[in-house]
């Protein structure tokens, strides 16, 4: 029997091409690395993380390999969460403080990551541990108030600055870090917190307000010493136009009130300009 009359072998033939070609056609995600290892060892990356890359331009899609001699496995190309397990940290003022703080992260050498801890999960957990520590020992320099100012969002650059020193021995990139939660535990030291919170307040506002009057006090001491020196300046210029102003503000002073009844006989030196007036007339 001939073999192209064998429809067996045909189908054996048919057979082993097609797990042939399936052995050497893969698919990679665009949301994945791909690394091809050859007998174990890595022979190139395909669709690697670029920064500033367009979409769709990294190599993504059908590929080929090797059959039965090379084998593929993917690492996240996209930006992961790194959320961390509460703890309780010991400021500078002696306050317990629990903190919840969470990361993202990316996969920026794959085959670092792969030749230092071998899988994602693991190069997870090498990064907790790094940011857990960097974390207990940057909020344990800070005053528990700095924690809820402004100032935190710089010390959070801090932190990702220095956790990125060591993330990329691990291939990996911190892209941001952030503090969910940063408070006292509940109970006596979160009330007698709030109450020295609230005394330093009360006496902060004591000191301003004081220091609020004494520079009122300088300020209506130089405006009535000023106003002193321009007195005098007009009296020794006109004593008679000095001597009418100065009545005149008495009157007003005397005879604001419509109520009020003064009897005086009508020599009074008070009644003086009146008297001069009516002269005149």
């Amino acid at each position: 029997m001939s073999i192209a009359r064998n429809p067996v072998l045909w189908a054996i033939i048919a057979f082993a091409l097609v797990v042939v070609g399936t052995s050497a056609l893969y698919t990679v995600p665009e949301s994945k690395q791909g690394i091809v290892l050859r007998f174990g060892k890595p022979e190139r990356i395909v669709n690697a993380y670029k920064p500033n890359e367009l979409f769709g331009m990294g190599g993504a899609g059908l590929n080929l390999k090797v059959p039965f001699i090379e084998n593929v496995i993917f690492i996240d190309k996209r930006v992961l969460d790194l959320d961390m397990e509460a703890q309780t940290v010991l400021s500078t003022d002696q306050l317990r403080l629990v903190v919840d703080a969470f990361a993202r992260y990316r996969i920026t050498d794959p085959l670092r990551m792969l030749q230092t801890v071998g899988t994602e999960a693991n190069a997870t957990d090498a990064l907790k541990r790094i940011l857990t520590s960097r974390l207990r020992n940057e909020l344990g320099k800070q005053r528990f108030d700095a924690l809820l100012s402004p100032e935190r969002s710089q010390m959070m650059e801090d932190i990702q600055t220095s956790v990125n020193r060591q993330a990329k021995q691990y291939g990996a990139e911190i892209v941001d870090v952030r503090i969910k939660r940063a408070d006292l535990p509940s109970g006596t030291p979160l009330k007698s917190a709030f109450q020295r919170m609230r005394s330093a307040r009360q006496q902060e506002a004591l000191t301003i307000r004081a220091q609020g009057q004494k520079q009122a006090q300088l300020v209506r001491a130089e405006a009535d010493a000023e106003a002193a020196r321009t007195y005098a300046e007009s009296f020794n210029k006109d004593p008679e136009f000095y001597a009418f102003y100065r009545a005149m503000q008495a009157y007003r002073t005397t005879f604001t009130n419509s109520n009020s009844s003064i009897v005086m006989s009508s020599d009074n030196e008070f009644l003086r300009e009146f008297e001069g007036n009516r002269s005149n007339r």
